[in-house]
């Protein structure tokens, strides 16, 4: 099985094209992202190029039925709204910032403003062929959907945490959050 590349590697910062057949290798390179994000206990979505494919795609895990869903050649259509921290309310109902992280990142988790509406298009496969699909996506599925679209792009969560003035955060070895020097990171000092 494949393995989840880990930042610095120079695979994460490629750019992939459009994807504009469907054949063997593909199906291969699909079952093989599939399964990897499937045997993430912690994973919600995973980009190809996390794994070495340099190909437009990436799976999403269904919140509820934790079955990947692969997104091919996705594009985000529509955005409403502002960029903005989502926030997570607790039992309490306080507020407090989501961490978004990623499998490339072990332990790191960090701030980044995100749309929390969108609508995006996408292909998925039918019978070995694309068929293209079109959503309104919102809250937790938007920003996975935008983090993993960014991947496509050669962009990481990291790039956003230092643009947008977030927070990154660190999990210690006696799994505490420590705050993190984001500038530090993106230099390959993990």
């Amino acid at each position: 099985m494949k393995k989840i590349l880990i930042y610095p590697s120079s695979v994460l910062r490629t750019k992939t094209e459009e994807i504009a057949a469907v054949d063997g290798n593909l199906i291969k390179e699909i079952a093989d992202l599939v399964a990897v994000l499937g045997e993430s206990e912690n994973g919600a979505g995973l980009a190809a190029t996390q794994i070495g494919i340099k190909k437009r795609f990436f799976g999403l895990k269904e919140t509820e039925t934790r079955k990947v869903k692969v997104i091919i050649n996705p594009k985000i259509e529509t955005v409403w709204g502002e960029k903005t921290f989502p926030m997570l309310i607790k039992d309490d109902n306080k507020e407090e910032n989501f961490l978004e992280g990623c499998l490339s990142f072990p332990n790191y988790y960090g701030t980044v403003k995100r749309y929390l509406k969108i609508k995006a298009s996408w292909d998925e496969l039918k019978k070995n062929k694309f068929s293209r699909v079109s959503k309104i996506l919102g809250g937790f599925e938007a920003v996975v959907f935008q983090h993993e679209s960014d991947h496509l792009d050669g962009i990481l969560f990291i790039d956003h945490v230092k643009e947008d003035g977030g927070k990154l955060y660190k999990w210690d070895e006696e799994k505490k959050m420590v705050k993190w020097d984001v500038k530090k990171v993106i230099k390959g000092e993990l």
